[in-house]
């Protein structure tokens, strides 16, 4: 049963075999397994190291138990050590003496390697998809929200206005800079340490090359000690996973505020929320606060893995197997939090009036309301105070800057005239903010126009890289 057996005089005992095996969670990787070893077997042939009988036999075996494990007839059992002992086992029990050839010129090491990358190439592509698919739903909100005003905050105070476009264009920012970062790890990550053995490489006359180029890999990995022990493509995904998990947790984080009764801007869909078992009133925002509190279990993945690779010696040692649970687990955790996030957005309706009226009631126009007076040559600082006054006028009467009668604006300022009503409007507020990056219309709509052509362009990217694959 044990691929190592031949040297031992003594059964593995059963603790330390339930300990040491990893078939509980690696049996995730078995097509990547499976494809890594017709891809090895054929270069075996190419090379003549193999026949092309024996060739034919393994891709033959090996593709019968892809399928089966697929359909559901064959099942991974736990008395295995590891998905590659199980594959390997049910081959030679499949085809007989060509099976045993499979492993020539290959250790686990770098086989585990080689479908970790795999895997994790495949995955990446998943969470860009998903991402993608994000970001499509939030720039077609930004359109359909260019003029819904709402207040901007800092320090969670309402500070100045600005449209709803022009908040979620900040977490478009976000989530195409997650793209990026996605990209960039795989791209690095795009070479094949198949072939690197052990540690040592081997002596028989592999065609790394060819492998690579069957595997879809740019080619192959220069250093096979590094090759065995390299996890920093794993270190670098769980931190743009928890990069997202960040966006995603601060974006729930408002969604959470925005639903309460006290500042009621959004209203979730009866899908994506949940109710109490006691108080019957009550909607609760449940998958924002789950996603929020997700984020914490894929930060402690990258902290573990960080941990466990920070003392270890070159080159392959057995506490890499650690980098499996952590990253199917993080990974899993990602996916499952942008498409429920991104359904839940799709689905819930904003309350513009509420939103509007609340910027106007927290004074953020009262920049522009000082700008109005530097515009009349009043000094800045000067204007900041008088606009203060004012501010303080309309929290004793509990009215706002909109709503102040023209005379007690004269009273502070002889400088104002009626025209300083248009001048503090959300609309005109917003209206003239046109710098690039501003919330203005013709700003956010320059903005909509990149964001499109950057979802186009990373589209055919991501195709063409699959066509080459």
């Amino acid at each position: 049963m044990k691929l190592w057996g031949g040297r031992f005089t003594k059964e593995e005992n059963q603790l330390v075999h339930n300990f040491n095996a990893s078939i509980s969670f690696d049996q995730k990787l078995y097509r990547q397994d499976i494809e890594g070893s017709i891809a090895h077997v054929t270069m075996l042939a190419r090379q003549e190291i193999i026949s092309e009988e024996d060739r034919e036999a393994i891709t033959e075996g090996l593709q019968g138990i892809l399928r089966d494990l697929e359909s559901g007839t064959l099942t991974v059992t736990p008395e295995y050590e590891d998905i590659h002992s199980f594959v390997e086992s049910q081959l030679t029990e499949r085809i007989g003496e060509a099976g045993k050839r499979l492993h020539t010129g290959r250790s686990r090491n770098d086989q585990v390697a080689l479908d970790m990358k795999l895997y994790t190439r495949d995955e990446i592509d998943e969470l860009d998809s998903l991402v993608r698919g994000l970001l499509k739903v939030l720039v077609d909100m930004m359109e359909k929200n260019l003029d819904t005003y709402m207040p901007g905050f800092t320090h969670l105070q309402k500070a100045q206005p600005i449209t709803l476009a022009h908040h979620l264009g900040a977490y478009a920012e976000m989530f195409f800079r997650d793209l990026s970062r996605l990209h960039d790890i795989r791209e690095r990550m795009n070479y094949c340490p198949l072939g690197a053995g052990a540690l040592a490489g081997t002596t028989y006359p592999l065609e790394r090359e060819y492998t690579a180029s069957l595997l879809g890999f740019y080619g192959a990995t220069l250093n096979s000690m590094d090759s065995v022990s390299d996890r920093d493509y794993l270190i670098e995904l769980l931190s743009a996973l928890s990069v997202i998990s960040m966006h995603l947790s601060r974006f729930c984080e408002e969604i959470i505020i925005w639903n309460t009764n006290e500042y009621r801007f959004v209203e979730l869909d009866d899908s994506y929320s949940t109710g109490s078992s006691i108080m019957p009133q009550k909607k609760n925002p449940d998958i924002a606060e789950l996603i929020r509190g997700k984020t914490g279990r894929v930060y402690g993945a990258l902290v573990s893995l960080l941990t466990t690779m920070k003392g270890l010696p070159l080159a392959y040692n057995k506490d890499m197997q650690e980098d499996k649970e952590l990253t199917f687990d993080a990974i899993d955790t990602v996916k499952g939090s942008l498409a429920l996030f991104t359904g839940m957005i799709s689905s819930m309706s904003f309350r513009k009036d509420v939103m509007e009226q609340s910027a106007k009631n927290g004074f953020t126009n009262a920049t522009d309301a000082a700008d109005y007076l530097v515009n009349r040559g009043v000094p800045f600082r000067d204007a900041h105070g008088i606009i203060g006054r004012l501010v303080l006028l309309c929290i004793e009467r509990g009215c706002s800057l909109d709503e102040l009668p023209l005379e007690e604006y004269r009273k502070v300022s002889p400088v104002f005239e009626e025209d300083v009503y248009s001048a503090i409007s959300m609309e005109n507020c917003v209206r003239r903010r046109v710098t690039a990056g501003a919330p203005g219309q013709d700003a956010m709509r320059r903005a909509i126009a990149v964001y499109r052509q950057r979802l186009a362009v990373q589209e055919d990217s991501l195709e063409k890289t699959k066509q080459q694959a």
